[in-house]
C-alpha cells in the first residue's frame, strides 16, 4: 500500500483461556475508522477436550464481526440468539444499550480435535446510535458480494465499496474486504476507498513503494485513495476502514463510548447484575480490577 503512514505489528493478548494476536487499539492509533478493535485467534489446533469457552460478558456502544478462516463457534446471547457460525460466514453483534454473549466450541466438536482461526472485530457506534436496542444478524458465505478483477479474488465483508453493498446492517460508513491471489499482481484500488484505510495481512506478502510487508502486520495508509500495492503470489489480505467519526471514543474492558460516564454506568450494572442474562448460561466473566499504578 502506499503512502504507508503506520505499521502495527501483531501483539500477543490473554483473553482468559485463550490467547489471541492483539492488532488495535494500539497506543499511536486507537481506530481506524469506525474500527477501534482487532483480534486475530490462532491458527490453532485444538486437541480433543480442549475447547474455546468465553464465558458471559458485556458489551455496550460497538457491534461485533466475526470472521472464521476455519473451525466453528457456538455464540449464544441475551436476546436468546444460539448461532453457530462456521468458516467465511458473519456474525454481526450490535450491543447498543447492552448485550451480553458467550462464545464456545459447539457441543458436538468438544470430544473432536479442531482448528480454530479468525478475527472479532469490534466497530464503534456513530453516537446517535450507541444507546440503540441490541440485535443480532448471521449472514452466510454465499450472501457476501465476491468478484474476480484480472485473476485477484474480492470479497465484500461488510460496508460499502466498489459499488457493492454487503448484507450485514452496518450503522456507519465502512468498508472489510478480502483480497486473495495466488498469482502476483498489482492492485490499485484507491478510487472505490474512502475515510481511512488500513490493509492487515493475514498469510503471504504485499511490496510497497520498494518495501516487502510479510503476515501479522496493518498498514495504515496516509490517504485511502492511494491504496495501491503488488500482492504476492497464495497471498491473503484484508482492507478495512472507512469514515471517521467527529467524537473521541473511549473504550474500557468490553465497553465502547463517547461519554465515560456511559462506561462508568455499564461497570456498575456488571457488577449488580443489571445486564440481562443469557439463557441456560451460569458463569460470568468479572469485571477486571483497576491495574496498580507503580
Amino acid at each position: 500500500m502506499s503512502n504507508i503512514n503506520l505499521i502495527i505489528e501483531e501483539r500477543a493478548a490473554d483473553i482468559g483461556n485463550f490467547i489471541v494476536g492483539r492488532l488495535l487499539p494500539f497506543r499511536k492509533k486507537r481506530m481506524v475508522g469506525p474500527f477501534i478493535f482487532i483480534d486475530h485467534m490462532g491458527p490453532v489446533k485444538l486437541k480433543p477436550n480442549e475447547n474455546m469457552d468465553v464465558d458471559m460478558h458485556p458489551h455496550i456502544g460497538l457491534s461485533t464481526l466475526t470472521f472464521l478462516f476455519e473451525g466453528n463457534v457456538f455464540h449464544r446471547d441475551s436476546l436468546g440468539t444460539a448461532r453457530e457460525i462456521k468458516s467465511g460466514e458473519v456474525n454481526w453483534m450490535t450491543a447498543g444499550k447492552g448485550v451480553v454473549h458467550t462464545e464456545r466450541t459447539p457441543d458436538y466438536l468438544r470430544d473432536k480435535a479442531k482448528p480454530l482461526h479468525g478475527l472479532q472485530i469490534w466497530v464503534a457506534l456513530p453516537k446517535e446510535d450507541e444507546e440503540c436496542e441490541p440485535s443480532f444478524a448471521h449472514i452466510d458465505e454465499n450472501q457476501l458480494p465476491s468478484w474476480t478483477e484480472n485473476d485477484v479474488s474480492f470479497k465484500l465483508i461488510a460496508g460499502e465499496a466498489f459499488g457493492k453493498k454487503s448484507p450485514v446492517p452496518v450503522y456507519s460508513a465502512l468498508y472489510f474486504i478480502e483480497v486473495k491471489s495466488v498469482k502476483a499482481k498489482t492492485i490499485d484500488i484507491g478510487k472505490h476507498l474512502y475515510g481511512e484505510s488500513a490493509l492487515y495481512i493475514l498469510e503471504g506478502a504485499i511490496k510497497s513503494e520498494g518495501h516487502t510487508y510479510g503476515p501479522k502486520q496493518i498498514l495504515v495508509a496516509k490517504n485511502s485513495e492511494l491504496c495501491d500495492f503488488e500482492i504476492q503470489a497464495n497471498t491473503s489480505v484484508y482492507i478495512f476502514g472507512g469514515e471517521i467519526f467527529p467524537e473521541e471514543r473511549f473504550i474500557e474492558w468490553n465497553f465502547v463510548a463517547t461519554n465515560k460516564d456511559l462506561i462508568e454506568k455499564a461497570k456498575k450494572d456488571w457488577m449488580q447484575d443489571k445486564f440481562p442474562m443469557v439463557p441456560n448460561e451460569t458463569i460470568k466473566v468479572p469485571l477486571p480490577l483497576p491495574k496498580l499504578k507503580k
